[in-house]
């Protein structure tokens, strides 16, 4: 089953349950894939763009969260919080630090980095494998790290 069958099958179930919560995240996701859609070309997300979209959801959540921690709102707080849950439910399943470190040693070795100037290098071979299943600060941090140690 593909992810947007998926969607569509929790959409209609967290109709049924009248789960609001559920039935935002997923409208949120839907709303978000058509404006990817129609932006350009009429194209169709296939689930590799549709996962895309799903971090960037996740993202703005992430975002959001600090900002109302420091107003206070700890009910738009909690509500962030279930709401950035149920799209991770969506996501594979995040790589560990070990899992992280052995793709940032592999990913030097591939692209023969000697030093801070390949960051770009590093980082364009290891995006694809850790989409969604990382964050990017972290990946880029490591990245960062491994190279200044190659010194």
């Amino acid at each position: 089953m593909s992810l947007r069958e998926q969607l569509n099958e929790d959409l209609k179930a967290a109709m049924r349950a009248k789960d609001q919560a559920r039935l935002t995240v997923i409208r949120g996701i839907k709303a978000a894939m058509l404006a990817a859609e129609t932006r350009s070309e009429r194209i169709t997300l296939d689930d590799e763009g549709i996962f895309q979209v799903i971090v960037k959801e996740l993202k703005e959540r992430r975002d959001a969260l600090p900002d109302f921690e420091r107003s206070g709102r700890q009910d738009l707080v909690d509500k962030l919080q279930l709401e950035m849950t149920l799209l991770s439910a969506y996501l594979p399943t995040p790589l560990t630090e070990a899992e992280l470190k052995a793709l940032v040693e592999e990913s030097v070795t591939a692209v023969a980095a000697s030093g801070p100037k390949d960051m770009g290098k590093v980082m364009g071979w290891l995006s694809p494998k850790t989409r969604g299943r990382a964050d990017g600060r972290q990946v880029s941090e490591m990245v960062k790290a491994r190279l200044n140690d190659m010194r």
